[in-house]
């Protein structure tokens, strides 16, 4: 792990803890870095799962595909 000075905007920092339920700024950085990184797999996901019909289901029909997988 690396040690980094940087300028971090306080009311941004603020909010940001309460949403990622931390209360260092060390622990929020690394959620908030952990939660971009995520996001952007996520969308790499579904950009990729773009046209296998499994994109357009609802909960109910995945709920239903599971239940007959059983």
């Amino acid at each position: 792990m690396s040690k980094t000075t940087v300028d971090i905007d306080d009311k941004l920092l603020e909010e940001a803890k309460k949403v990622t339920g931390t209360t260092t700024k060390k622990a929020t950085v690394n959620e908030a870095l952990r939660m971009v990184a995520r996001k952007a797999k996520l969308k790499e996901l579904a950009s990729s799962l773009q046209g296998t019909g499994f994109i357009d289901l609802t909960r109910e029909e995945l709920e239903e595909m599971r239940r007959n997988r059983l």
